[in-house]
């Protein structure tokens, strides 16, 4: 999954997240791993949205982010 907008804005989302929705990042991660099992990224930004009703941009901030903590715990 590609970044819709720059790495500092990427940023800049992410440390609004806990703020703008009440619920920190573990959460949301959480919540990520215990949704539907979507295999395209889109589809779980989607499901955020619609779900959780975030705006798009920080659905896609989450998703991204959610993925490279998954990588990562890989290594």
């Amino acid at each position: 999954m590609s970044l819709n907008h720059s790495p500092e804005t990427h940023k800049n989302l992410i440390a609004r997240i806990p703020k703008v929705t009440g619920r920190d990042l573990p959460e949301w991660f959480q919540a990520i791993d215990d949704g539907p099992s979507f295999i395209r990224c889109e589809e779980r930004v989607n499901w955020l949205a619609d779900e959780h009703g975030l705006s798009h941009g920080y659905a896609v901030a989450l998703v991204h982010e959610h993925e490279l903590h998954r990588r990562a715990a890989r290594y």
